[in-house]
């Protein structure tokens, strides 16, 4: 009675360290929910709104000016940010607020990206800690899950800030 009860919790130990590698490989290689908190992509996502977070695109390089991605945040890597990608690198963007009279530019340098919030007067983003490396990118947001009634793909930034030329 002992060795069969020992060979089933065994059983049911292997099973769940088996599942758990799956889960594992599947949320690192492929994607994850992510809650998003905070102010600063409004009124894209607004603070508790559940997205879906996709990693092929960045394994891939496939990372493209416009997109919403998951990042680790330069200034506390135990905390992740969500931005919206305006340049990525050789590119020319602007660091001024929208509200300063001289506007300021600088180029993006290799294997970085600038990141901006859509909510621009409230978001901490490039502007105040300069380019992201690529290698702090977490994944590609590409679905709205939470709440249901804004279900979908999510929309383009609300702001012109996206440079188009290189």
């Amino acid at each position: 009675m002992f060795r069969r009860a020992l060979g089933k919790t065994l059983g049911f130990v292997g099973y769940t360290i088996q599942y758990g590698c799956i889960a594992h490989c599947a949320f690192e290689y492929i994607g994850e929910f992510v809650a998003c908190t905070g102010p600063s992509m409004e009124p894209t996502i607004t603070s508790n709104d559940i997205v879906f977070s996709e990693r092929l695109s960045r394994h891939f390089y496939r990372i493209e000016k416009g997109d919403i991605i998951i990042a680790r945040s330069p200034s506390d890597p135990k905390m992740n940010i969500c931005k919206r990608v305006i340049g990525l690198e050789g590119d020319k963007v602007c660091t001024s607020s929208p509200s300063d009279i001289f506007q300021t530019h600088t180029y993006v340098p290799k294997g970085h990206v600038w990141l901006e919030g859509d909510n621009l007067r409230n978001s901490t983003d490039s502007r105040s800690y300069g380019p992201v490396p690529y290698a702090l990118i977490r994944g590609r947001v590409c679905l709205k899950l939470w709440p249901f009634d804004s279900f979908g793909p999510l929309n383009d930034s609300p702001n012109e800030r996206i440079s188009r030329n290189s």
